[in-house]
């Protein structure tokens, strides 16, 4: 963990020093990973009008659940790593699962994503998706827009998905909720950058950009995770307090002494796999229906 963490930090300390976009999402999509999860999913590319996307299923599997699966990135960038932690989490939820590929910034800002992200949740409905069935979910900027696409939708009056999972997910874009810079891979400086490519400041009090401001009564429920040592997590606890003190189902489950997306360290690390268990017996009970009397703990 501490390895890849000083790699991360490295990696994102460098693609920020270039003065080129581009040239550092190219710098970024260097660092590929093959690895069984990969090579257990089949990905099939799809293009639609309005947006694009690929689906990652497990082979032979036939899946029940649909995972609709926004990734993370500062909203700028979208590594060509990303199929593993993509593919860790079709693997974990037993389900097909359906990553867009969102317009990204700072070509593209507020509100394209999340357009992007509604567009696509229309079209998974179109397509015959029983919402009953469907899962939204996201890391990092992937879990900023998760939430704020189930406003989106309760907004437009379309059916909610069964259940959303918001990992490591930024909730406030407004004001200063951050710490652990010591111990995580983004610092202050990645998130005011991110920030100011994403949208303006005057549109950062807006709950589809910070969920935190949101009124979040009458939405499906809310799973979050989040590393204890992230420099996002007293915003995540702020937000998840908040969902409570509003009656909603929000829950969050935390581990101690990790980091940002810890997640994609997959069966390399037990907190990671042990994380990556709960999103799939979450998913069993809250959506598949199994064990129904039995509750989420936090």
């Amino acid at each position: 963990m501490e390895v890849g963490t000083r790699m991360l930090k490295k990696q994102v300390v460098t693609a920020l020093e270039m003065s080129d976009v581009e040239q550092s999402r190219r710098y970024l999509d260097s660092v590929v990973i093959s690895s069984p999860p990969i090579r257990a999913v089949n990905i099939t590319s799809i293009v639609q009008a309005k947006f694009r996307g690929r689906w990652f299923a497990a082979k032979n599997a036939e899946a029940a659940v649909t995972v609709l699966y926004l990734h993370g990135g500062g909203y700028c960038y979208y590594p060509q790593a990303y199929a593993y932690f993509i593919g860790l989490i079709t693997l974990a939820a037993k389900s097909r699962t359906f990553a867009l590929h969102y317009r990204l910034t700072p070509e593209h800002r507020f509100p394209a994503q999340l357009e992007d992200a509604l567009n696509a949740y229309r079209w998974l409905l179109e397509s015959g998706t029983d919402p009953d069935s469907l899962v939204v979910a996201g890391d990092s900027a992937g879990g900023n827009l998760t939430l704020a696409l189930l406003l989106a939708a309760r907004g437009a009056k379309l059916p909610p998905p069964a259940l959303a999972i918001a990992l490591s997910a930024p909730t406030d874009f407004e004001t200063e909720r951050i710490g652990n810079q010591a111990f995580d891979w983004i610092d202050k400086r990645a998130l005011t950058q991110w920030a100011d490519w994403f949208c303006d400041p005057a549109q950062r009090g807006d709950p589809l950009v910070s969920p935190l401001r949101a009124d979040l009564r009458g939405l499906p429920p809310i799973y979050m995770q989040a590393g204890r040592a992230e420099i996002l997590y007293d915003s995540i606890q702020a937000f998840a307090d908040h969902g409570k003190n509003q009656g909603a189902d929000v829950v969050l489950e935390s581990w101690e002494d990790m980091n940002h997306d810890f997640q994609m360290f997959g069966p390399d690390a037990p907190q990671s796999a042990d994380a990556l268990r709960r999103i799939g017996e979450v998913i069993d009970v809250r959506v598949r229906g199994r064990e129904k009397k039995e509750t989420i703990s936090c």
